[in-house]
């Protein structure tokens, strides 16, 4: 019959097998997640080198030359003149307007001067402490 160290050796043999078939299967899902993420990196990558192509394609010179004289009439389009451009010197400053801070309240309840506390409590309710 099997003795006891036998039955302890094969039940660590058989532990041994199926953590390194648990071990196993876990690297091929781990593996198999990468290869999808490299395919949908691919993917994004033809997509932007696609964009890019159209891009090229829609602002081509040529073309907005083509279209601007097609659209010419409804969109009210006119040769730029040299003289309707200007630099920075030429737009006019805005003006500063700047108010007397000192007789104004200054902000409702941060000024409270000259009200006493009704029955000793504060006359604005906050919500904040029970009175």
């Amino acid at each position: 019959m099997f003795r006891t160290s036998d039955i302890v050796l094969i039940a660590v043999m058989v532990s041994a097998a199926a953590l390194t078939y648990k071990t196993k299967r876990e690297a091929e899902e781990q593996l198999a997640a990468v290869q999808k993420l490299q395919t949908q990196i691919r993917y994004e990558e033809d997509t932007i080198d696609l964009l890019k192509a159209d891009w090229s394609l829609l602002t081509q010179p040529a073309r907005l030359q083509k279209l601007a004289e097609i659209y010419k009439l409804q969109l009210g389009l006119e040769p730029l003149n040299a003289r309707q451009i200007g630099g920075l010197d030429d737009v006019p400053m805005k003006p500063v307007n700047i108010e007397d801070l000192s007789s104004q309240r200054l902000g409702g309840m941060a000024d409270n001067s000259g009200k006493e506390p009704s029955g000793g409590k504060d006359p604005v309710v906050t919500g904040s402490t029970v009175q």
